[in-house]
């Protein structure tokens, strides 16, 4: 079936369309990974986004049930050049347009997804609409202009508190949209875990007197979470404190230091980043599209992204309190920089 991709500044592309057949908005975005598009479904950090796969060939390895990482999928609608019909894997259990049906999700191929990305790169991030009927720009640009993802973290977040038994440290998690393997990382090192809402009191998250407080990833602008910075000022100085991605951000936020978007956004498996302390590069898997722009007043930084400069990682100076905005975790890869949640055991008390 025919499908456009009519983007907010006009600009249309038409394909084919596959996977869930209705019409759907969100922000247009690319990833540059020539793997894990499973994992790029299911991650809370997408919610409310059109992802865009720069590599040509998506579905070949197919989609698994181990590897998924939330309980569904997050994005609005995904697009590739080509899709497999035919994935060759021992650990593949569904077709990439199976899953996306199943899921009610409209996937889109057929198109020039190079050309795409190189406007996502000049013009910057724009919504759009994946839509099967013969509309024009004129017909759905006060739909594009009305469509807002401010309540992403609230659509995503755990709704009730939930506890991992461990013989390890107690690791007290403030879910924003985690990635399951985040807590894999955890649980691989033996922690408790206690899971909260996003908007859990900091009172409730003390009452459990954890070891650690962490900060997750998640979707949308952390400006649009003043409440969850309130949270955690009232955490500040009382349990050590470390975050990943948005979580890095609010933390940023807490203490005085500033948040900005990028034009494009950071997305995919391979962008490097210098670990200052430790003068060495290290591969990571990234998906961004905000950045701390400002580092506090008693932050230093860490790490530093090679590609454009930004800031990848702070420590506080005096309180155990330390931040990454790329993901250790990866899922997908690489696994370079895995050594961080070691880091993030010894700020526990």
């Amino acid at each position: 079936m025919k499908a456009n991709l009519i983007l907010e500044n006009g600009m249309t592309f038409s394909g084919e369309a596959f996977g869930y057949l209705k019409d759907s908005i969100g922000e247009v975005v690319f990833n540059t990974g020539m793997t894990g598009y499973q994992e790029v479904i299911t991650d809370p950090s997408y919610y409310g986004q059109i992802v865009t796969m720069t590599y040509p060939l998506i579905g070949n390895y197919g989609i698994n049930l181990d590897d998924m990482q939330s309980n569904s999928t997050k994005v609005k609608g995904f697009i590739v050049r080509e899709k497999c019909n035919i994935p060759s894997n021992f650990r593949a259990e569904i077709e990439l347009d199976d899953y996306l049906k199943q899921n009610k999700v409209i996937g889109m191929e057929g198109i020039d997804t190079r050309a795409l990305t190189k406007i996502l790169r000049k013009n910057g991030t724009m919504k759009g609409i994946i839509t099967l009927e013969d509309i024009s720009y004129e017909e759905i640009k006060e739909q594009l202009k009305d469509y807002s993802n401010k309540d992403a973290v609230k659509e995503v977040t755990i709704k009730e508190k939930r506890v991992i038994k461990g013989i390890g440290k107690h690791v007290a998690i403030m879910d924003f949209g985690i990635k399951q393997n985040i807590i894999d990382s955890f649980l691989r090192r033996k922690c408790k875990v206690t899971i909260f809402p996003a908007y859990t009191s900091a009172k409730e998250v003390l009452d459990v007197k954890p070891d650690l407080i962490f900060l997750s990833n998640g979707p949308g602008n952390p400006e649009d979470l003043p409440e969850v910075v309130q949270n955690i000022k009232q955490l500040v100085g009382k349990v050590p404190i470390v975050g990943i991605c948005l979580g890095h951000q609010l933390l940023a936020l807490t203490l005085g230091g500033k948040t900005a978007k990028l034009k494009f956004g950071h997305r995919g498996c391979n962008h490097p980043v210098k670990d200052i302390r430790k003068n060495r590069v290290y591969i990571t898997s990234q998906n961004h599209g905000y950045y701390v722009s400002d580092l506090p007043e008693n932050m230093i930084e860490t790490h530093v992204n090679l590609n454009d400069g930004t800031i990848e990682g702070m420590e506080h100076k005096d309180l155990p309190i330390f931040s990454v905005q790329f993901h250790p975790e990866a899922c997908p890869g690489p696994k370079d920089s895995n050594y961080i949640f070691d880091e993030f055991m010894k700020y526990s008390l």
